[in-house]
């Protein structure tokens, strides 16, 4: 993915700056399908990245993370290590998973959309006047302007695992999951729960299962396959 937009600012292409362009691309790398099981790339982690290349002094350090943290997401499905900082904008060699990705512990919903992040950094801490605990939030592969002030005991929880095709069987009717929504205008992960279940024998490809779901935070229901979902993990 890193190869073909460097191949697009070689072209030199006039909508290299354009949100519109920047939503597309991301929406294509989403649907590729090694990112399946993988965190949605965002519009903003590709803007800052093409930002970052044509205007390099415009940068401030938070877009300059931000558009690092591009490289990480569209490699980590493809079992990359980090790069070393002396070429941060190149994928690293293949056969290690990238350590970035593996210290992500948390995940929290933002109140703009009530998609779930994965949490980068918790920066601060405060209790309101009605007793309730906030932290603020910056989430990966954002940058400060998105920071986000959160309720500790409802929107903040340890991080969801992608499911194995094996691991289908974990999946049962009224199970809460994270899954994965594309939508023409966004591509994120929203709490459902799990209506019905259909098994099915499995093939070269792995699980052809398909689970209808609800979404919590707004009642529609969708049916997906496995690749869209992520299980919350067992105490």
């Amino acid at each position: 993915m890193i190869k073909q937009m460097e191949k697009l600012l070689e072209e030199g292409k006039d909508d290299l700056l354009d949100e519109k362009f920047h939503q597309k691309l991301a929406e294509e790398f989403n649907r590729l399908p090694n990112r399946a099981g993988n965190k949605a790339i965002q519009m903003k982690q590709v803007q800052r990245w093409f930002t970052k290349r044509k205007n390099p002094s415009s940068e401030n350090t938070d877009s300059y993370h931000s558009s690092e943290d591009l490289v990480t997401a569209v490699d980590t499905s493809q079992s990359v290590s980090a790069a070393p900082e002396s070429s941060s904008d190149m994928p690293g060699d293949a056969g290690e998973k990238d350590p970035e990705q593996a210290e992500l512990e948390f995940e929290a919903r933002s109140s703009r959309d009530n998609a779930w992040y994965d949490v980068s950094t918790f920066l601060a801490h405060r209790i309101l006047s009605s007793g309730e605990p906030e932290v603020r939030v910056r989430f990966h592969g954002f940058g400060a302007e998105d920071d986000e002030w959160v309720n500790i005991k409802k929107d903040v929880r340890e991080r969801s695992i992608p499911l194995e095709s094996s691991e289908c069987q974990k999946v049962d009717v009224g199970d809460l999951v994270l899954c994965f929504r594309e939508r023409s205008e966004q591509a994120m992960y929203f709490d459902a729960h799990v209506l019905e279940v259909q098994r099915k024998l499995h093939d070269i490809r792995g699980c052809r299962c398909l689970f209808l779901v609800r979404y919590d935070h707004d009642d529609s229901e969708e049916r997906v396959g496995l690749k869209r979902l992520c299980r919350r993990p067992k105490y």
